[in-house]
């Protein structure tokens, strides 16, 4: 009995430990972040575009990466979402739970959802070469939204898989097709579509590697799809390699900009979440 009492206060500690580093960790690069780009980051820095020598010091901000990554994560979320929704009802709805399909499926998209990023870029960047195409926004766009299907596939899938077989049954004895029977689900996992949106953001908004090979860079806001497109993660590992001070100093505000999205983006999604928990059974 002691013994058993010894085990149960090791595993709080250990968990209480746990809980303290996680914590620590996150608290240490919102204070490194907020410190260092606080005092850098101006109003010229978040309303303007590079000027000649900016990344050597001179005027200017960094306007067209927020631009940037705004127009790519939006774009790609939006067409992840199209594809990862009838996925995800087609696995849970329309096939049978022991269905060898669908384990494949699922199979394919863990084995995705491990790749990194890099790999997709260099998959869409031998993809361009080939089709003759140019790094733009578009290509940005397409690898990102890539990089996050698989995510949303099985975040939406884990939890499409806890909704009650005896709800999908007691629909079809009601009567309802497989379309309305969707839309039972639907209400039913859209705190989950909400949390798989959040994770995909996160991971796209912060990703470097793929649209440096994809989407390039641009000192211009972008007007058409086919032009570069500049990201506030590129934008920070350019001005980070800089020699000047002065320019690693205005990658700090642009990380603090960066951190700031995320954070707006988090907060709306606990919003969300929290108003469609009240639609679950």
């Amino acid at each position: 009995m002691k013994s058993k009492y010894i085990e149960e206060i090791i595993v709080k500690i250990l968990m209480a430990l746990s809980l303290l580093a996680v914590v620590g960790f996150a608290a240490g690069i919102v204070y490194v972040v907020f410190h260092r780009g606080w005092s850098c980051i101006t109003w010229e820095m978040v309303s303007s575009l590079p000027g000649g020598g900016f990344y050597i010091g001179k005027e200017g901000g960094f306007l067209n990466a927020i631009v940037g990554s705004v127009y790519i994560v939006a774009a790609s979320t939006f067409l992840g979402l199209l594809v990862s929704i009838p996925v995800v009802f087609y696995l849970n709805v329309f096939l049978r739970s022991d269905s060898k399909f669908g384990y494949v499926a699922r199979l394919a998209y863990d084995v995705l959802f491990g790749i990194p990023s890099i790999v997709y870029g260099a998959f869409a960047f031998t993809l361009m070469i080939w089709l003759g195409l140019r790094t733009s926004l578009l290509g940005g766009i397409l690898v990102t939204t890539l990089l996050i299907i698989p995510i949303l596939i099985r975040s939406m899938d884990e939890v499409a898989k806890t909704f009650p077989r005896d709800l999908l049954d007691a629909s079809y004895s009601l009567g309802a097709t497989r379309l309305e029977t969707m839309g039972i689900v639907l209400r039913q996992i859209m705190p989950g579509i909400a949390t798989a949106t959040l994770l995909s953001v996160g991971r796209a908004i912060g990703d470097a590697a793929g649209v440096m090979f994809t989407a390039g860079f641009f000192d211009s806001i972008p007007s058409s799809l086919s032009q570069p497109a500049a990201t506030l993660p590129l934008s920070i590992f350019f001005q980070l390699s800089a020699p000047q001070a002065e320019v690693q100093n205005r990658a700090y505000a642009a990380a603090l900009v960066l951190t700031m999205i995320v954070l707006v983006i988090s907060l709306a999604g606990r919003f969300i979440m929290h108003r469609f928990s009240k639609n679950k059974i």
